[in-house]
């Protein structure tokens, strides 16, 4: 079983390999699978390149700028709080978290976004 590292999480790809099977009804299961793998695809292009119509370069910019600003937030608010020496209050860790959780986020979209002009779901345009 393999794993997918993302930023903040690891997801498992738990796809059904057979092996105790001749292999006349291998490469028919196999071909079913395309199958599935190729309607998922389809549907992928289909709905995600109509709802995000308009992507081109500038985009991706201004959310790489986004990301950069909430990464750098998320660090200086740590950096805030381990100026005073004391350990953090409930709030101060409440708004760390946060900007943690908003950086991550945006990354995970980033990457997001990414694969989905990788794999063809979204037109980059010119």
């Amino acid at each position: 079983m393999s794993t997918i590292q993302t930023q903040s999480y690891r997801r498992t790809r738990d796809h059904f390999e057979p092996q105790d099977i001749d292999p006349q009804e291998q490469r028919r299961l196999r071909g079913q699978l395309e199958q599935i793998d190729y309607a998922a695809f389809v549907a992928n292009r289909e709905v995600v390149g109509q709802a995000l119509q308009g992507v081109e370069p500038a985009t991706f910019q201004r959310l790489a700028v986004l990301t950069a600003t909430a990464r750098a937030r998320w660090v200086a608010e740590a950096l805030r709080q381990s100026e005073s020496g004391a350990p953090s209050t409930p709030d101060q860790i409440a708004r760390l978290t946060s900007a943690r959780a908003a950086y991550e986020e945006l990354a995970e979209a980033y990457e997001g976004l990414r694969r989905m002009v990788e794999r063809g779901y979204v037109t980059l345009k010119a």
